[in-house]
This record gives structure tokens, C-alpha cells and sequence, in this order.
């Protein structure tokens, strides 16, 4: 009957990740993406005698583009076209057009939005129309490097409309430092330091209370100023550790890099009230204050891209690429990147973290590499007794659906086939129509976790929602209006299975859904959507595999 998949279990392996300086024996730099990729997953299969699961077919591997770079299931259209192309190089005119379709940039920005935001337990906000998600959405479209994306948040221009969304993340947590500096170690460097805010952490050596304090301090000048973000010429973090007396927090970077600042006292009279004119001209103004003399938070940038500590923010965003594209970071969780977690292949870590540095961290680079290995072309079923190790990269991972992807491809896929343009560009600008009828949609979906499990309350959404089933099954312009019109109950529920979940149907699926229709003769345009819902509402059509 229907392939059911199951989300693999969730573990958590010696306690942590990697910190070693990059090895002299990496492969040469000239190697491309998809060649380092595939030999370091390689040599470590090879290691451990694990022979890999075999490449997915092409249906597979169609679905899974589109679904990772378009965020969206493919149409029988492109379906039917990928399956009879005997172009050897298909796959990789494929990734080039999805990549630069429209749709790369939205779904990235959805893609990064969520990390930034739900990271940090706020509840989930429409994506279009915020700012932050407008920011990201430009960045992505005009392809700017992650390095140039993290300074502009860090050091936003609010003077600049089109620069507005940057200042979004400060912004929304400039009120508590403790969380701006969490949140800004893990996003950008892929540390929590959360469990050296209290004493120095428990397991992990390097982190300290001055670790932590060292982090927050460079946010300690940066203030709300009407709206605005301001940073004062003064200000420091003051803290009491576990044993001794209260002190002055030194302004410190991961690496351990000690930042000598001026304004590391009180401020005299007359300097806090020359400071406070400045960001109240601001105010009076309505638009941003004046620079102070020194930014704690430029020096923060010019730090962490330092050649010297630039790993963390290498080595950050190239394990949450690899975790974007493959399912999984080399690295996991994802902000426990220190020296008791090591990676599961450290030297493709350092690789990465050098290419992505040597390439001006460009993001659709890196994403085109990993897609086009073979390590992401593997099949996700795995046919011995045992799975193997997550870590080894022997199957493709199975992952959850995004809420923008689940509700833009349930609108896509219960619409009449052939009410969509086959016109590439014609394509793209309905898609962006059925995006935005879907957002609302979004919000019945969670966003996934790497521990996810379908809960109950999506369970019975689709048990119980009369109303769902309804707007998506029945009417004009609907996949089972289209059913009505094919005779044949065989190319009735081919066509049925080719919508929903993006290949041809198996003859034991066709042959048990027909043996449906027959017995429903008496009630076919129910027997119809009850064929369709039982397709949506399969795991197969629920994880991307």
C-alpha cells in the first residue's frame, strides 16, 4: 500500500562539537563543493564498513529539490517532464533553474527567518510583512553574502527604508541583554552559552561566566532610543560569579579575544548628559541618534570576521547549511558547537568553514554544492534490519514538511493539474498566488523540530475540519473535479498519486485504491476525495524524503 516514513529518532552523542584548528591536510581548496562533500561522508562509511543506501530515483529526487529549494511539492508537469528527459545533466539544469526561481529567495527567507525567530519561543507571526522576513527576503534575492547580512544586523542603517527588517533582531530583544546575547551566539557562532549565565557551565570547560558576561557586554551601550536603536559612549556588565564579589565583566569574545574599550567606567556628569542630548536629538527627530565615538557592537563584527575568529562564524553557518540541505548538521544540535560535542566529520567542517570564508560566504554557492553530491541523492528507505548512524550520512534524512511548505503544496497539489500554466514564468507568478492564499494555512502547521513528531492537534485538523476539506476537495478547479472527467479508474488514481505525492502510481497502490472506486460507485465524488485525503494526509506526503 502507501509508503509510510518515519521520522527518525533524535539523539544526542558524546556531549558536544569541534574546536580544533583547521588541519593542514585538508583536501586542496581548488576542490569543488560536491567533491569534498562526498569524500569525507565516503571515507567515514568506508571506516565504519557501512555500505550507503543506493541513489533515490528520480521522482524522489525531483520532489526533494523542489520541496528544499522552492519550498513547494512539484507539479505533474514537471513531473512528467524530469521522468521522460534522458539528458544526463538534467539534475543540474534542474538546481539552476530552481535556484534562480523567485522561490529560492522566499523559501530561504522562511528558512532563516525561522531560526532567528522561533529559536527563541516567540509565537509564530505571518511571514509576509514583517520586517525581518522582508530583510532576509532581499538579501537572499540579490544573493548577499552571510557575512554582509550579519553586519547589517548587527550595525543597521535605519536611516535606509530598504534596511528597516535589519534592525529587527536587536530590536526585539534590545530590552533583555541576557537574551540578545544568547540569541546572537547561537544564531551567528552556533554556541549557547545560556548555562554560563549562572556559573560557568557544568560540562563544556571553555565555558565560563566571563564567556557569557563577555558576550553581553558587547550589547551593554545599546539602548532603545524612541523606536530607534541608539548606543551610548558608556556602559558596562556587571556581574557576581559563584565565589567572590560583584565584578566588571571584561568584554570578551568566544575565542577568548579581549576587547580594550574605552568608557569602561561611570560616566561623569557632564558625559551622560552630552550622551543623552545626542539620543534625544534622535528622539525629537524621529530617526535615528548619532554614532557614538566607539561601537561596542562594530567591534563585536570586526572580531568575529577576523581571520583569527572567524570559526565560529565559519563553522556556524556551514553546519547549518549542511543542516538545511542534508536534514542534519555535521554538528548537532546546532548551537552546541564547542569542544565536548565533536563534529561527525570534522575535517569536511573545516573544509567547509575554509571554502565558505574563501568564497565570500556565499550562500547559493554552497547550497548548489550540497545538493548536487551524491551524499544528498541517496535514497531514504533503508532496507537492512538496522539503520545505521544518523551521523554517517548513509540515507537521506526524513524531515517534516515547513509550515509554508505543507500549506503552499496542499493548495498546489489539490488544484486542477491542468489549471496550471506550463509556462515557466506564468507558473511562478501562480505560485506566488497560491502562497499567499496559503499563509493562514501556515499557521495551523508547527514548525518543525529535529525531534519532531506530528502532534495531536494537526491530527485531528485533518480528522475533524469539515471546513478544510472542503475548501481544498470540493468545487471548480479542484484536482477531483478533474478525477470526475477520467473514466478510467486506473488513470483516474495514476493521476490522483502523480498529484499528491509527485510519482507514478505503484501497482499495489493503484490496485487497492481502484478496488475503492469500485465499491464506492454509489457515492463516486466522495469515493474521489476520500482518495485524495487519504493521499494528503500520509506521512509520505507529510515529510520530505
Amino acid at each position: 500500500m502507501l509508503r509510510c516514513f518515519t521520522a527518525c529518532s533524535f539523539f544526542l552523542f558524546g556531549s558536544s562539537l569541534a574546536f580544533a584548528q583547521p588541519s593542514a591536510q585538508l583536501l586542496p581548496a581548488d576542490r569543488s563543493i560536491e567533491q569534498a562533500v562526498d569524500h569525507y561522508i565516503d571515507a567515514k562509511l568506508k571506516e565504519d564498513k557501512v555500505t550507503p543506501s543506493p541513489r533515490a530515483d528520480d521522482a524522489a529526487i525531483l520532489r526533494r529539490l523542489t520541496l528544499d529549494l522552492n519550498g513547494r511539492v512539484p507539479t505533474v508537469v514537471e513531473l512528467q517532464e524530469y521522468l521522460a528527459s534522458t539528458d544526463p545533466i538534467k539534475k543540474t539544469k534542474l538546481v539552476d533553474r530552481l535556484l534562480e526561481s523567485s522561490a529560492y529567495s522566499r523559501h530561504g527567507a522562511q528558512t532563516f527567518y525561522a531560526f532567528m525567530q522561533y529559536s527563541e519561543g516567540r509565537p509564530r507571526k505571518g511571514d509576509k510583512g514583517n520586517p525581518l522576513y522582508d530583510y532576509l527576503l532581499s538579501s537572499l534575492s540579490e544573493n548577499r553574502s552571510w557575512d554582509r547580512i550579519f553586519r547589517e544586523m548587527m550595525l543597521p542603517n535605519e536611516a535606509d527604508p530598504k534596511m528597516k527588517g535589519a534592525s529587527d533582531f536587536l530590536k526585539s530583544r534590545v530590552k533583555d541583554l541576557n537574551k540578545l546575547a544568547i540569541d546572537t551566539s547561537s544564531t551567528f557562532f552556533g554556541v549557547n552559552v545560556s548555562c554560563a549565565q549562572c556559573h560557568n557551565h557544568p560540562h563544556v570547560q571553555q565555558w565560563t561566566q566571563d564567556q557569557f558576561y563577555g558576550m553581553k557586554s558587547f550589547f551593554a551601550r545599546t539602548v532603545d532610543s524612541g523606536g530607534f536603536l541608539g548606543e551610548r559612549d558608556f556602559g558596562v556588565v556587571k556581574y557576581i560569579p559563584n565565589k567572590g564579589a560583584e565584578k566588571v565583566s571584561p568584554i570578551l569574545f568566544l575565542s577568548g579575544k579581549k576587547i580594550d574599550a574605552p568608557g569602561m567606567k561611570d560616566p561623569t556628569g557632564e558625559e551622560r548628559k552630552k550622551e543623552q542630548m545626542r539620543l534625544d536629538q534622535g528622539k525629537k527627530a524621529k530617526a535615528p541618534p548619532g554614532p557614538p565615538q566607539y561601537s561596542l557592537r562594530a567591534k563585536l563584527v570586526e572580531t568575529a570576521l577576523a581571520p583569527e575568529n572567524r570559526e565560529f562564524f565559519a563553522r556556524n553557518i556551514a553546519n547549518r547549511m549542511v543542516h538545511r540541505v542534508m536534514g542534519r548538521g555535521l554538528v548537532m544540535p546546532l548551537d552546541q558547537v564547542h569542544s565536548e560535542n565533536p563534529a561527525s566529520h570534522p575535517e569536511l567542517l573545516d573544509w567547509l568553514a575554509r571554502d565558505l570564508a574563501d568564497h565570500g560566504y556565499d550562500l547559493k554557492r554552497v547550497v548548489r554544492g550540497l545538493v548536487l553530491t551524491n551524499t544528498y541523492a541517496r535514497s531514504s528507505r533503508w532496507e537492512g534490519e538496522k539503520a545505521p548512524d544518523e551521523r554517517l550520512f548513509a540515507v537521506a534524512q526524513v524531515r517534516p514538511l515547513a509550515p509554508m511548505q505543507m500549506a503552499t503544496s496542499l493548495k498546489l497539489t489539490t488544484a486542477d493539474p491542468q489549471s496550471l500554466p506550463t509556462d515557466r514564468k506564468k507558473l511562478e507568478d501562480r505560485i506566488v498566488a497560491l502562497e499567499g492564499s496559503a499563509s493562514g494555512l501556515a499557521n495551523l502547521f508547527p514548525q518543525p523540530t529535529d525531534n519532531f513528531q506530528v502532534g495531536v492537534a494537526e491530527a485531528m485538523l485533518f480528522a475533524n475540519n469539515e471546513a478544510l476539506q472542503k475548501s481544498l476537495l470540493a468545487g471548480v478547479g479542484t484536482l477531483t473535479e478533474r478525477m470526475k472527467q477520467e473514466p478510467d479508474l486506473t488513470k483516474r488514481v495514476d493521476l490522483a498519486v502523480r498529484t499528491v505525492l509527485s510519482r507514478p502510481g505503484r501497482p499495489e497502490d493503484v490496485q487497492a485504491l481502484v478496488g475503492y472506486l469500485q465499491r464506492r460507485q454509489d457515492r463516486p465524488d466522495a469515493a474521489n476525495q476520500q482518495i485524495v485525503w487519504v493521499l494528503l494526509t500520509s506521512a509520505e506526503f507529510r515529510f520530505n524524503h
